[in-house]
């Protein structure tokens, strides 16, 4: 079982908007908001002054974030449960294992001082950690840069992998992954639950493939659902289903702290980042590497698990376990339909050409695509 510290994903919903009250920096988040409204997408490409106030909201939003992996009760029930075993059938046990696993392949395929980086890394926390689980395999002989814009995230990666005992193969590293420029080749290239943060998507997946050794992999954990992880309408009909299903204290949103009679369909990028590009992702790491490993699933589900609302539910109580697991049985039922899609994945690929991929569920990345975007 997953340890509760170290959860299976970065929370769906970042706390945003209680960030930006605590900082006094609504006003600035709400005229970004709106000159991205008058002028996307052009805005994300051609305006600076768009994408610096963006980035300073974003910066500020996970500077006081020590701990941003932690997630309701509800959640560990619900992964443990029910991800655990597609994680399994999948050959690793959680994400962390994940990542050591496919960089320890990686290293065994290099030779000399093995290279990896992580774009997007936050606190370091999943890096140290997948750091320690390589070199106690007795392979030493590799470095994890860690590259993230936010110094006090760094400042804390380093301090962390200090403690752990891994500041010689943990190297943070300042830099925007909007604008990467590598530095020679890598082993291997991760990113944890940072993609959807990207909006120059197309740039940093070129980056990716120019920078990858024949050998090497590009190891992702992501969302991969609607921007701003909002629901598509065919999601959200359902959820209103379940949702009217609730006790009326279940609809009670703990991050923005107010009552949704009705689940508001929220834009998470609105203020930051969060979600920017979410449903760009999977389309374009298929236009430019061949998979390895797929593993697709989630919809509904992240709703009713997450930081807003998941408090909510007490796992000790028979009827929202079984609620959790009714959620989940449509979603799985919706997705292999072809009515839903998924929207998180785990992923290994590679430059080479396509050959055998291994999928859970029959779930491949086309059949994770939805028809209309």
């Amino acid at each position: 079982m997953p340890d509760p510290q170290h959860p299976w994903y970065l929370p769906l919903l970042s706390p945003t908007r209680r960030a930006l009250h605590a900082l006094g920096l609504m006003p600035a988040a709400r005229r970004a908001r709106a000159f991205f409204r008058r002028n996307a997408p052009e805005a994300l490409k051609s305006s600076n002054l768009a994408y610096q106030a963006k980035l300073a909201i974003e910066t500020a939003t996970y500077a006081t974030q020590a701990n941003v992996h932690e997630l309701p009760g509800i959640f560990h029930y619900w992964s443990n449960r029910y991800l655990g075993p597609k994680a399994r059938a999948a050959g690793f046990s959680q994400p962390d294992d994940f990542f050591a696993q496919h960089l320890i392949s990686c290293y065994d395929r290099a030779g000399g001082t093995r290279r990896f980086i992580s774009i997007g890394a936050g606190n370091c926390d999943t890096e140290v950690r997948v750091a320690r689980a390589i070199a106690g395999t007795g392979r030493a002989d590799f470095v994890i840069e860690c590259l993230e814009i936010n110094e006090a995230m760094l400042e804390r990666g380093r301090d962390h992998a200090k403690a752990e005992g891994v500041a010689a193969q943990v190297l943070p590293v300042k830099g925007d992954f909007n604008f990467w420029q590598p530095a020679g080749k890598y082993d291997a290239i991760m990113a944890n639950q940072s993609l959807h943060h990207v909006t120059e998507l197309e740039a940093l997946f070129d980056a990716v493939r120019g920078a990858l050794s024949p050998h090497g992999r590009f190891i992702v954990s992501d969302m991969i659902g609607r921007n701003g992880h909002m629901r598509w309408p065919e999601a959200l009909a359902i959820l209103h289903e379940f949702w009217r299903e609730l006790p009326k204290e279940y609809r009670y949103n703990r991050l923005l702290q107010r009552h949704e009679e009705l689940y508001e369909n929220w834009d998470c990028s609105d203020s930051g980042f969060e979600g920017i590009r979410a449903q760009d992702i999977l389309p374009l790491l298929m236009e430019r590497f061949s998979f390895e490993l797929y593993v697709g699933f989630g919809n509904l589900i992240d709703v009713f698990t997450d930081r807003a609302f998941g408090h909510n539910f007490d796992v000790a109580s028979e009827w929202d376990r079984d609620f959790i697991d009714r959620v989940h049985a449509r979603d799985e039922a919706e997705i292999h339909a072809g009515r839903l899609t998924p929207t998180h994945m785990f992923a290994v690929m590679h430059t080479g050409p396509q050959g055998e991929m291994r999928c859970v569920d029959g779930l491949t990345p086309a059949g994770s695509l939805r028809k209309s975007q």
